[in-house]
Order: C-alpha cells, then sequence, then structure tokens
C-alpha cells in the first residue's frame, strides 16, 4: 500500500524511525551483475544523520546486512533484500508532543487516515524511511553504470536565498564532497552553511534546490502517454519527503521563451547517437531520453520540525502551543544529495530492462 515503486527493477521499502530497523527488497535485478558493498556502504554514510554540524546529531552507523540475493559480490537474480538497525532512537525525545500535530508535518494526515500511527521519530513519514531508497538507488547505479557507461550526479544548487551558479556539464564527484553541504561551489558553500548554522540556532529550517545530471543515458528509455521518463521520475522524486516541486531541462524557466528560442536544433553526426545544439529539453523528448545529459531539479520545503513555538492542535482538536525537542535536520538539503541520486536511478534503471524487453536494445550478457 503505497511502499513499493518499479515494474521490473522494483523495491519495497520497510520499518519506521524509531523501530527495529529500516531497508529494502529489490526484486527484478538481472543475475551476475558484480555488486561493490562498499559503494553501498558509501551512499549510505553520504545519507546518514550526525555527519556534519549542521545536520541532525542523531548517532547512526547506518550499517547495512545484505540478507539474500547474493553469492559472493554478483547477484543471483532473486529477490536482494537489505537491512540497517536502528541503534540510536529515543522515543522519549518524542513522548511530548506524540499526541500533538506538528505543522507541516504527516502526524495529522496519517492519523486521520488510518486512526493510528508511529508515536515516535515520525514512521514511515521521516527521512529513515530513505534509507531503503538510498540503499536500492546504489545496485541501480551500478546497474547503470555497467550496463550503459552512464553516471549520475547530484548537488545543491540553492539553500534559502543563497544560490550557486553550477555548470552541470563540469560537476565532479570530488567537487561535491568537498564541503560538508554538498555545493560544488567553494565559495558559495561556505555561504550557505552559515545560512544553516543561522537558522539552526533559531530553532528554525530552510529549505533549497538540489540539481542532478545524468550523464551518458542510453537513447530511448521512457515510454509514451503515462510513462513518459520524466513523469515517472517527477512520481519518484516527489515520494522522497519534504519535496515541493520538479522541473527537467528549462523547467518553469523555460515558459519566459518563445519556441524558436526554446528549441533544441538536431546536429548531423557520424553515429546514430542523437546530438542537439541546446539541452532546453534536459534530455528528453517526448517522454523519451535522446542521449543528451539530463539534467534536472527538486525543491524541497523547509524542515518541518522546528524548537520554535508554532501554534497546532492536539489528535482531540484542542489549540495548543508546540516547542518541539529532539534531533532535526535544520536543512535536509546535504543529506537528500544522495536521496534524489537514488530515485533518479531506480527510474532509469527501470526503464532500462523495459526497453531491452521491449526493444533489445541493452543489458545484453553472455
Amino acid at each position: 500500500m503505497g511502499s513499493s515503486f518499479g515494474k521490473l527493477f522494483s523495491i519495497s521499502t520497510f520499518g519506521e524511525s524509531h523501530g527495529g530497523g529500516v531497508g529494502v527488497i529489490i526484486d527484478g535485478c538481472p543475475p551476475r551483475l558484480e555488486l561493490d558493498i562498499n559503494q553501498i556502504q558509501n551512499d549510505l554514510n553520504r545519507r546518514r544523520p550526525g555527519q556534519s554540524k549542521i545536520t541532525t546529531p542523531r548517532n547512526e552507523s547506518d550499517e547495512v546486512e545484505i540478507l539474500s540475493g547474493l553469492l559472493g559480490n554478483k547477484t543471483l537474480g532473486t529477490p536482494i533484500a537489505m537491512l540497517v538497525r536502528n541503534k540510536d532512537h529515543r522515543p522519549k525525545d518524542y513522548s511530548e508532543i506524540k499526541k500533538t500535530f506538528r505543522p507541516s508535518h504527516a502526524d495529522a494526515t496519517y492519523q486521520r487516515k488510518y486512526g493510528i500511527q508511529a508515536s515516535s521519530g515520525g514512521g514511515r513519514a521521516s527521512a529513515r524511511e530513505t534509507i531503503g531508497r538510498v540503499a536500492a538507488g546504489s545496485v541501480a547505479k551500478q546497474l547503470l553504470v555497467q550496463s550503459a557507461d552512464t553516471k549520475i550526479l547530484a548537488w545543491v544548487k540553492r539553500i534559502h536565498d543563497i544560490e550557486a551558479d553550477i555548470q552541470p556539464s563540469e560537476v565532479t564527484f570530488e567537487d561535491i564532497e568537498k564541503n560538508i553541504v554538498r555545493c560544488p561551489n567553494q565559495t558559495v558553500a561556505n555561504l550557505m552553511i552559515e545560512r544553516v548554522e543561522a537558522f539552526g540556532k533559531e530553532g528554525d529550517s530552510c529549505g533549497g534546490v538540489i540539481e542532478c545530471v545524468v550523464r551518458n543515458p542510453p537513447v530511448g528509455l521512457g515510454m509514451p502517454v503515462f510513462d513518459k521518463l520524466e513523469a515517472d521520475l517527477a512520481k519518484a522524486l516527489m515520494s522522497l519527503p519534504a519535496t515541493k516541486g520538479f522541473e527537467v531541462g528549462s523547467g518553469f524557466g523555460g515558459t519566459y521563451l518563445k519556441g524558436s528560442e526554446h528549441n533544441d536544433p538536431f546536429l548531423p553526426s557520424d553515429s546514430d547517437q542523437l546530438k542537439t545544439a541546446t539541452n532546453n529539453s534536459g534530455g528528453i523528448q517526448g517522454g523519451i531520453t535522446n542521449g543528451e545529459d539530463i539534467i534536472l531539479r527538486v525543491g524541497f520545503k523547509p524542515t518541518a520540525t522546528i524548537r520554535k513555538s508554532q501554534n497546532t492542535i492536539d489528535e482531540d482538536g484542542n489549540a495548543i502551543t508546540l516547542k518541539a525537542t529532539g534531533r532535526h535536520d535544520p536543512c535536509v538539503l546535504p543529506r537528500a544529495v544522495p536521496m534524489v541520486e537514488a530515485m533518479v536511478a531506480l527510474v532509469l534503471a527501470d526503464h532500462l530492462l523495459r526497453q531491452q524487453g521491449q526493444c533489445n536494445d541493452y543489458f545484453s550478457k553472455d
């Protein structure tokens, strides 16, 4: 009921923020794929709490356990189950607010929908649920690299009103990981860190925008009409906690252009690879990849749980003033970078297998 994603390369995540653990089951991963377990752990390390002074101080190592689906480091073609145990959960931090609806959080809607909810940590609405997505996304990224040399990078483009001018074609992983905010422009990154720290000291929070590039995507990924690639990407990315907007290519900025300015002229080529003079389409035309870089952006709202006093109600509808305690990110974006990469990878891996199944173009192994 809403915890599964994908058609051929599919995942189901499980677990609550303050339960025994969280994880994922991957179904449909091709056999004989060589997995680097360290890469999966490294992606989880980039997502984990307590990694810097601008993230939640919750201290979790997030060590992944792979329970099934591998022989050595090769996939069997059977379901891959991965688990991360919760070791530093503190339900007592939520004792005063477990019957209180936090403004803009999922407490109220979960309670009204189900009549019951996890009493601490946000349950399935917590960003801790994304551990399963990041672990599965790491497998998908390795599938994409080995089958099509397709690589995915995401970074923080804007925090609050501080925005970096980034050239997606020039960004490297090392540039992104040079600072704790994961903005490849070091000068702007310093300003972003100062802003997040300032809001944190006030007991407040801030949001921003993450940008992502997919390099060397195969031509032909995506389906007409309902399963257009950008439509599936939008659903995947908007399913992440705290997301409020999605755009691809020129996005909303393209609405200010004329057609003659926005169109991407095709260029002659000595190969069957499509080439365009510009990339306002963001690598996707008619819902199908054209081979140019896929460029997209995702907007994240400010973290809902803050230490400032806010007016709200309890589960009985009584007016109450809430001043939340506990350990929360003043800004989700630095930890959301690997989440964005993971969801993009999951969509592309799924469409890669669907393309191979329908058109027999990609990922053939002896």
